[in-house]
């Protein structure tokens, strides 16, 4: 079975994702980085879960890219070893804590045409995103991952959210992976993006988003050589093209 059926339309033009929101432009995957992709007009919103029980024992997926929150936030220590609550605590940059997925699902609610990709980052988190998903019908999503197995468990769950296979580096399989999972499209690094392989997943029928991209003229580049989108750290750079 091969899904043609482009449900984020991202044959139609060229999209430009927020990487963690508007990464270069206000701290990574919080609510004020989600908001400045969503004021910029970003094509679509990127983001990480981790899968966190909070202080009742259910189960909620927090948006951080990371396993500790070293990086990122005040504290130290693994994300697993945190509540919900006690996340949302934190000081993830100018005062903003660490979001639920719930959180930025509301603030997509203001924009309804953008559409928001949530990449399953901690362990399982495919259970967890897909009920999420299911409560939210009319929530635009594109379901991505490097853990593949991850993404069949989703896809095995879910069959019928956009997902996207990641890959850091060409693999053999990315086609067949891609077939495998009904992806819409193939998401890939820049070191990748060789206007052969963007023209061969186009052929097979999968647009391509490639990331982390900073700079138009790079972009200009991969636009000209068939790339679907981008992902980029500065969208205000990026919309205008």
């Amino acid at each position: 079975m091969h899904m043609n059926d482009d449900v984020l339309n991202l044959r139609a033009g060229f999209a430009v994702m927020g990487h963690r929101g508007a990464a270069g432009l206000a701290p990574e995957n919080t609510l004020p980085s989600f908001a400045k992709a969503l004021s910029l007009g970003c094509t679509g919103i990127e983001l990480d879960v981790h899968a966190v029980q909070d202080q009742q024992g259910a189960t909620q997926l927090c948006v951080i890219h990371d396993k500790r929150v070293d990086r990122t936030t005040n504290a130290s220590g693994l994300v697993a070893n945190y509540s919900v609550e006690a996340l949302a605590a934190l000081d993830a940059g100018s005062g903003a804590g660490i979001p639920t997925l719930a959180q930025v699902a509301e603030l997509m609610a203001l924009s309804a045409s953008t559409f928001i990709n949530i990449e399953l980052k901690g362990a399982d988190t495919a259970a967890a995103t897909a009920a999420f998903l299911g409560e939210r019908p009319n929530l635009q999503a594109l379901v991505s991952s490097f853990d593949h197995s991850e993404l069949r468990n989703f896809r095995a769950l879910n069959t019928t959210t956009a997902v996207a296979p990641l890959f850091a580096r060409t693999s053999r399989r990315m086609l067949s992976t891609a077939q495998q999972l009904n992806a819409s499209c193939i998401n890939i690094s820049r070191s990748m993006a060789t206007a052969e392989l963007l023209k061969t997943c186009s052929e097979a029928g999968y647009p391509v988003l490639v990331y982390t991209v900073n700079e138009p003229t790079e972009t200009i580049a991969l636009k000209t050589s068939g790339a679907a989108g981008i992902f980029t750290d500065f969208p205000d750079r990026m919309v205008a093209l």
